[in-house]
């Protein structure tokens, strides 16, 4: 308990004293950068405050659009490691064309989205779901094919057909990468989300908040939304840490 708690309480601190240097202004002589440059937190916060209701109703039209397309991604991503493991041959394939799609830059990839839906939403969803495929199908098709030693000899022993052997041995295996992969992409979806807003045609979201105002010189407000946007990626988080002590619990990294 000793140990899990200095290493809650060291990042805690160190995050408070980078708050308190920022506050006082250090940061900004170090850096040489402007109060109009860079709000202080209590700033920051103020403006956030006045501004919740509108700060809040942009978040939750980004967050809808990342976690459609995190179930939409992580969805494909999975049932191609599915498809790798059965057919091998033809599986694979697809997994070196996921890899692909994942070596292309956001930034490329929204504009391009963008021609191609109508809609601002279904754009971000599709930018997100790109983005978030390639993660689940690697960690899945990992997970899904790095057995214990002689476990499937085992059941194979038994006359197990490929279904339960897939059901009872490969399935439970792979949850700790599936959950792995779903920590990866909860943060990569909320970036996603925001990037493609800044090329969507829509008037909504922390990412047209984010460029919108730092256009018109509001910084503090510009902050608030990439405050929010941190907010929001630190809670999806938590929830998949909570959801994988509940569901893994026989598991090493869980001991």
């Amino acid at each position: 308990m000793t140990e899990k708690v200095k290493n809650v309480l060291w990042p805690m601190g160190f995050g408070i004293l980078v708050i308190i240097l920022w506050q006082v202004g250090a940061i900004h002589d170090a850096l040489g950068f402007k109060p109009f440059q860079l709000p202080v937190p209590s700033q920051i916060i103020t403006t956030l405050q006045n501004n919740f209701s509108k700060a809040l109703s942009d978040t939750m039209i980004t967050v809808s659009g990342a976690l459609i397309g995190l179930v939409l991604g992580c969805g494909i991503g999975f049932m191609v490691a599915v498809i790798a493991v059965v057919f091998p041959k033809w599986g694979y394939t697809g997994l070196s064309v996921i890899a692909a799609f994942n070596a292309i830059p956001i930034v490329a990839l929204s504009p391009i989205m963008n021609r191609w839906f109508e809609s601002g939403f279904a754009q971000k969803v599709g930018v997100v779901a790109v983005v978030c495929m390639a993660a689940m199908a690697i960690n899945a098709y990992r997970g899904l094919n790095d057995l214990k030693p002689f476990a499937k000899d085992l059941l194979e022993s038994y006359a197990a057909s490929k279904r339960v052997i897939f059901f009872k041995l490969r399935l439970p295996n792979c949850l700790p990468n599936v959950l792995t992969a779903l920590k990866i992409n909860v943060s990569a979806s909320i970036m996603a989300a925001m990037i493609s807003e800044y090329f969507a045609a829509s008037t909504a979201g922390i990412g047209f908040g984010i460029k919108d105002n730092l256009r018109k010189g509001m910084m503090a407000m510009g902050w608030s939304y990439i405050v929010m946007a941190a907010l929001v990626g630190i809670i999806l988080y938590l929830t998949i840490l909570l959801i994988e002590r509940r569901t893994i619990k026989w598991h090493a990294s869980q001991r």
